[in-house]
């Protein structure tokens, strides 16, 4: 029997494998709080043993109490497959369904050490966002893959596999939900004890939908913020000698020092894990790696006279970058950096998200885990000094964003400087990379759109790359207006840059931003090169990010350029996902939480087989319209020219599209008098 055949085989009960416990030389989750009470630690172990016959749960018990009491959570380190955990060639799985092996496909990429943050604990990326809540529920999960028929459907609730129940070949092979929580209970307490009760799972974005592609769409997503940040703060394209300071080199975040390098910038990243920092340089994703200020601010001085492109990792907190710039700046008069954000997991900020400047890495793991109520009152006071030196630095010719991580609400919620006069709920000092620098793209239906080539061949993907290439070459040859043909122009570089620089870490997989249009065409030109043998005989799995035009609400990122009130609301998403399950989609995934963390954001996600047939193709077509125009329709109806006037075009061009369209409404002077009646 093949490694893979075993592990679609079920639970390996008998005989039981050896507890390894936990690997060396890989990192690890932070250990958790959930502060349960003596009735809620039975309930969890009860929760865990029922994956289990009752003549193994006496010996299994007393392991997962432990768990429990060590780490806050089951994870059940004992059934952790003892197999090379990667993405395979879709042909080695063995399945009834291809459809179902391109799944399984997509589940060994996001737990591949090589990609996943904390590969042991199922966690993908975010510090939480898990692939699975135990590995039951992994073993489960694959034998169900493997036995699924063209008529059945796999539900998943929070990680747990719910069982394949009966439907139709035009119905989703596999819908997923994650942390659907009540709304009134939807709190970050209530969520770390309903995790370690192990009836729910925060599944980030693309970690509990499987569509993780490792760090190259941060890569991609950074690339572009940078780029328009440059346009529109420094009214610049070339970023030689600029530089850019951020923190965090863990899961996305890691993504930030190539993104320098290929925006032509000096990156400098804080990383407070020296494992994070040293993973990035072995894998060449940073040029360089200091553990000291001197040497670090010395460098930059270098780099930024020679205009050299150089990513480097400091090994420090980022508050203490902060701060030195600051005191360069005081004390000399130079201003050393031109652009700022920050990566750190913000929306998880008491649990390994977000580590104090007032203690060392692992006296900050300690005190998290013995006295979580000082760790936040030192992590809030940390918030207000990383604030305060951003603050004193954008008084001079210095731009600051927040990339959608949280930071901002975070920081104004530990009482820091963040405010802006006269702004909504939603807006802070600060822009959000959204609001400001990428919204322009999403009302114009751009957003993160992605392939995995699932026969593992490096030449697919370049067969794949030269197609999105000459497709958006085309459209740009055809006519296209300038706003749209800058961004087109943006992601022929990008896939050039991207192959030179390597970026595939895990699966064979690319992302690039692309409209309706360009998306519909992508998937086309892909679904008939398989056909024509262009591509080998294996489907190519379409995705994207759940951060896009259509996919989240969510008010302090996605839809915090949304004025009518309507940013705190989530129909869009929730819509979303059902109208791609409609439409063809090959499996759909609906979350709470992500990006800005647990009960601040709805969205969903998708994954599309093509295989080269007609229906593969008509199924493209009809799901990625909707995928798309769902979100600029609703951009339209909140007053958003740009999208009403990509929806006007696009009615003249489908005419089985009807949108309601808004209005225009008196100026305010009317409004008071008529309120004043």
């Amino acid at each position: 029997m093949s490694c893979l055949q075993a592990l679609c085989s079920g639970l390996p009960l008998r005989p039981l494998p050896e507890n390894q416990g936990l690997w060396a030389g890989v990192p690890h989750a932070p250990v958790r709080t959930p502060g349960l009470n003596f009735e809620e630690k039975q309930l969890a172990l009860r929760n865990a043993l029922r994956y289990f016959p009752p003549d193994i749960q006496e010996l299994l018990a007393p392991e997962f109490a432990q768990e429990l009491r060590l780490y806050g959570h089951i994870y059940m380190y004992r059934f952790c497959p003892n197999i090379e955990m990667k993405a395979y060639p879709i042909e080695q799985y063995p399945c009834r369904v291809r459809a179902a092996a391109a799944i399984m496909h997509m589940i060994m990429n996001n737990l591949d050490p090589a990609v996943a943050q904390f590969p042991q604990e199922l966690v993908t990326y975010g510090g939480n966002g898990q692939v699975f809540s135990n590995w039951a529920q992994f073993w489960l999960t694959m034998s169900y893959l493997s036995k699924m028929t063209e008529e059945q459907t796999l539900v998943m609730y929070s990680g747990h596999p719910l069982g394949l129940f009966p439907s139709s070949p035009n119905a989703p092979r596999l819908v997923i939900t994650n942390g659907m929580v009540i709304p009134n209970y939807s709190s970050r307490t209530e969520y770390e004890k309903l995790f370690a009760l192990g009836v729910t799972m925060y599944g980030q974005m693309t970690a509990g939908s499987y569509c993780y592609i490792g760090p190259q769409g941060i890569v991609h997503g950074t690339v572009l913020t940078v780029l328009n940040a440059a346009r529109r703060y420094l009214g610049v394209e070339d970023l030689a000698g600029k530089v850019f300071v951020t923190s965090g080199l863990g899961g996305m975040s890691g993504a930030q020092a190539k993104a320098a390098v290929i925006t032509g910038c000096i990156g400098v990243i804080a990383e407070v894990d020296k494992a994070a920092l040293e993973k990035r340089h072995k894998q060449g994703w940073l040029m360089e790696v200091t553990d000291s200020l001197d040497h670090c601010i010395q460098r930059l001085r270098e780099a930024r006279k020679k205009k050299e492109v150089l990513s480097l990792g400091y090994h420090g907190n980022v508050v203490e970058l902060w701060e030195r710039l600051v005191h360069v700046l005081d004390t000399t008069g130079e201003l050393l950096v031109d652009l700022g954000s920050d990566q750190t997991s913000c929306h998880n900020p008491f649990n390994g998200g977000y580590y104090p400047v007032q203690l060392s890495f692992t006296d900050a793991q300690s005190l998290m885990a013995s006295d979580p109520a000082a760790f936040k009152g030192l992590v809030q006071e940390s918030l207000r000094r990383h604030v305060s030196a951003i603050n004193r630095l954008a008084k001079e010719k210095f731009f600051f964003w927040d990339y959608g991580n949280a930071f901002l609400l975070e920081a104004q919620r530990a009482g820091a400087d963040v405010g802006k006069k006269g702004a909504s709920k939603t807006e802070f000092r600060y822009p959000s990379y959204v609001q400001h620098i990428m919204g322009d793209i999403f009302s114009q239906g751009f957003g993160p759109f992605r392939w995995v080539c699932t026969s593992g061949d490096p030449k697919d993907l370049t067969v794949t790359d030269q197609l999105a290439m000459s497709v958006l070459e085309q459209a740009i040859a055809d006519g296209v207006k300038v706003s749209v043909k800058q961004q087109y122009m943006d992601n022929i570089r990008w896939i050039r840059e991207a192959a030179k620089h390597q970026l595939v870490v895990g699966s064979q997989a690319r992302i690039l931003y692309s409209d309706q249009k360009g998306r519909v065409a992508i998937a086309v030109a892909i679904n008939q090169a398989i056909a024509r043998g262009k591509i080998k005989q294996a489907p190519v799995v379409l995705s994207r990010d759940h951060h896009d035009v259509s996919g989240t609400d969510s008010p302090f990122r996605e839809t915090s350029n949304i004025y009518d009130g309507s940013a705190f609301c989530a129909d869009m998403a929730v819509q979303n996902f059902v109208g791609d399950a409609c439409r063809g989609a090959t499996w759909v995934a609906l979350h709470n939480g992500g990006g800005v963390g647990w009960g601040e954001v709805i969205n969903g996600g998708f994954g599309l087989v093509l295989d080269g047939t007609p229906e593969a193709e008509q199924k493209a077509r009809m799901m990625l319209s909707w995928d798309v125009s769902n979100g600029v329709a609703r951009r339209c109806w909140s007053g958003n020219q740009k999208a009403y006037d990509i929806i006007c075009q696009t009615m003249q061009e489908n005419n089985g599209l009807v949108v309601t369209l808004p209005h225009e409404v008196g100026d305010k002077l009317v409004l008071q008098q008529a309120l004043q009646l």
